[in-house]
């Protein structure tokens, strides 16, 4: 075990879905027993030298904090009325996170109403409040009703989606941009990513168990970019490791 992780480009980033974190259920959740797990004396995690599973589902905030992105130029592209960017991918490849670190950013840096509306499945759409900016996550949901109605107001659109929707932008008059997320998601990135989440639940300058090369490429050559997928087979691990390890 070392006492650093290795280094981290900005680069991209990575979506989690939500987990529940009992044993057995097959979801994800923190890996903490309570609500005070971090100043507690002991916790099962501890073993690792960590405060809690490193990929449990993380809050929104923490979430941007940890994000591997670079968003300001996507900022920069929606700055104007009748603009609007995409980033096109499939499941797990980062762009949820994408787009609440861009909602932040714009916030922060811009001082401008970003809004941030994520369309579930098989629901109704839900309201999608006027803003300076419009970030829709899942995108290729919205019905055309909602899709004329924006379409009128101009507004500045950022959009997350698993196609191609730049027929229908251009079709309301937008100048659109694109770019697809996936294929940079490489075993260097996996493992500043992966690598990131165990030093957010270290404890203190501990040792840890970091994330090698090695294993970062495995991961890569079964899941692909999928760093969702990747997040979800080493909370498993770290679950066994330590419930089926007799450290509990």
């Amino acid at each position: 075990m070392s006492a650093g992780p290795p280094s981290m480009k900005l680069n991209a980033g990575s979506a989690s879905e939500q987990r529940s974190g009992k044993r057995g259920s097959g979801k994800r959740g923190s890996g903490k027993r309570g609500s005070g797990a971090r100043r507690s004396h002991w916790h099962p995690f501890a073993a690792e030298n960590l405060w809690r599973n490193p990929f449990g589902e993380l809050t929104r905030e923490e979430r941007v904090a940890l994000a591997i992105v670079d968003v300001a130029a996507v900022a920069n592209k929606v700055r104007t009325a009748g603009t609007a960017f995409q980033w096109i991918g499939a499941a797990g490849r980062g762009k949820t996170t994408r787009m609440l670190a861009l909602h932040r950013y714009l916030r922060d840096r811009y001082r401008c109403r970003s809004v941030y509306v994520y369309l579930p499945e098989d629901e109704p759409c839900p309201p999608i409040p006027d803003g300076d900016v419009i970030l829709i996550d899942e995108a290729e949901r919205l019905p055309r009703a909602v899709w004329r109605r924006i379409g009128k107001t101009r507004r500045p659109l950022v959009l997350a989606t698993h196609r191609d929707l730049s027929w229908r932008l251009r079709w309301y008059g937008y100048r659109a941009a694109a770019r697809r997320i996936g294929p940079a998601n490489t075993p260097e990135l996996i493992a500043a990513i992966l690598n990131r989440r165990i030093a957010a639940s270290r404890i203190g300058s501990l040792p840890v168990r970091w994330v090698t090369p090695a294993e970062a490429s495995n991961l890569h050559r079964k899941f692909g970019g999928d760093v969702r997928a990747i997040e979800a087979a080493m909370y498993d691990d770290f679950q066994r490791r330590i419930y089926d390890d007799g450290q509990v």
